[in-house]
């Protein structure tokens, strides 16, 4: 059963990685291309970001946020992918752990945004990503070591 579900757990997690991933960078690319945020229906969205610290310099557009955007959920989740396609063990850990980084994203959005469906979504889908990671962890470590022995992240 170890290995089937660590299988499994590492295909589902190159998923979450690649749809996180490839949407953060398509959502990062449309804040740089029109950081006024209008191409995208965003404008309104702007004096929501006065909630944050240095509002005042960092949030006058979304050029700041997209940047944010490209480097804290886009490149990292892809360089996780990539890890996790070329089957090295860091992709596992990398790829949990921005899970993890996405919710804390979105409980950034809860803060500033009213409760709306797509942060919430978005924070299911960290949590779906930050367990996934979790068994693939799990079970990579008995795939690999038998449960007794660990190895080298880096693997």
């Amino acid at each position: 059963m170890g290995i089937k579900t660590y299988n499994i757990a590492r295909k589902w997690l190159i998923f979450w990685t690649l749809f996180i991933g490839i949407g953060a960078v398509g959502g990062a690319l449309g804040m740089l291309i029109d950081p006024t945020g209008k191409s995208m229906g965003m404008d309104a969205m702007l004096p929501y970001f006065q909630k944050l610290p240095f509002a005042d310099v960092l949030f006058q557009d979304f050029l700041f946020p997209g940047i944010a955007l490209l480097i804290v959920n886009g490149i990292t989740n892809l360089t996780a992918a990539g890890l996790l396609l070329k089957k090295k063990k860091l992709g596992v850990l990398l790829g949990g752990i921005f899970g993890v980084t996405l919710m804390l994203w979105i409980c950034i959005q809860f803060y500033m945004f009213p409760l709306n469906f797509m942060s919430t979504i978005y924070f299911v889908f960290g949590l779906c990503q930050a367990v996934t990671g979790w068994v693939a962890w799990k079970y990579r470590e008995k795939k690999l070591n038998g449960g007794d022995v660990r190895m080298d992240v880096f693997d």
